[in-house]
C-alpha cells in the first residue's frame, strides 16, 4: 500500500493546483444519472469530492441531504467560496475509512481510482457500510489511465466485478457511452445495489 497517498499528499495536489482529474464541472454521465432521480430529499454521499461539482449541481437541482466528503481542507474551504447556499450540503473533511453514516446513494467520481489498489477491498467494505440495505452506489470507474504507477490508478471489467459481486447486487458495469471527450473510451459506468 502507498503510505504518502494522505491528506498532506492530496493538500499538496490542491495547493499547487496539480489537479488533472479536475475537469471544472460535473461529469456529463453523473449530470444526466443526476437528472433522473426523482426523490430530492434522498440522503447522497460523494466520498472524496474533491471540489465537488457533482455536489454544487445536485444543489442547485434541489436535492436537500447531500454530503460531501473530502481528505483535504483546501476542497472543503474552496467549495464554501465559489458555492453561495454551501450551507445546504453537509461538508465533511476526513478519511472516508473513518466517516460514519448511512445513506440511499453515493456517488463514485475520481475517488475509487485515486486510492492505492491495496484498498479496493475496504472500500468495499466501507460502501457497504454506509449504504442503507438495498441502496445504491452509482458512478464511473477508468479502466485505462495514462499513469500506470498511479494514481489515478485503472483497471478492468472482470476485476471491478469480482470485486463488487460478494457486496453488491451488480445492476449495470458497462461501458460509458456519454463520457467527456479526454475519457471516451475508458469508463465504466457502474449501479450496484447494497446487499
Amino acid at each position: 500500500m502507498n503510505e504518502e497517498l494522505n491528506s498532506a499528499f492530496w493538500s499538496n495536489r490542491y495547493q499547487t493546483n496539480d489537479t488533472g482529474w479536475d475537469i471544472g464541472s460535473v461529469s456529463t454521465p453523473l449530470k444526466e444519472y443526476f437528472d433522473t432521480l426523482k426523490d430530492k430529499n434522498i440522503s447522497i454521499l460523494i466520498p472524496g469530492a474533491g471540489n465537488s461539482y457533482e455536489g454544487e449541481y445536485l444543489l442547485e437541482k434541489g436535492f436537500t441531504n447531500v454530503t460531501i466528503l473530502d481528505y483535504a481542507p483546501e476542497t472543503i474551504e474552496g467549495f464554501k467560496e465559489r458555492v453561495k447556499d454551501h450551507r445546504k450540503v453537509k461538508l465533511v473533511c476526513e478519511d472516508f475509512f473513518v466517516h460514519k453514516g448511512q445513506y440511499n446513494l453515493i456517488i463514485e467520481q475520481t475517488f475509487f481510482c485515486a486510492l492505492d489498489p491495496a484498498l479496493r477491498a475496504s472500500y468495499c467494505k466501507k460502501m457497504r457500510e454506509l449504504l442503507k440495505p438495498g441502496a445504491k452506489l452509482c458512478g464511473l470507474l477508468f479502466t485505462e489511465v495514462p499513469n500506470a504507477e498511479g494514481p489515478p490508478f485503472g483497471g478492468n471489467e472482470k476485476e471491478y466485478r469480482s470485486l463488487f459481486e460478494k457486496d453488491f447486487l451488480i445492476k449495470h458495469l458497462d461501458p460509458c457511452y456519454n463520457s467527456i471527450k479526454p475519457r471516451e473510451g475508458r469508463e465504466l459506468f457502474f449501479t450496484l445495489i447494497r446487499k
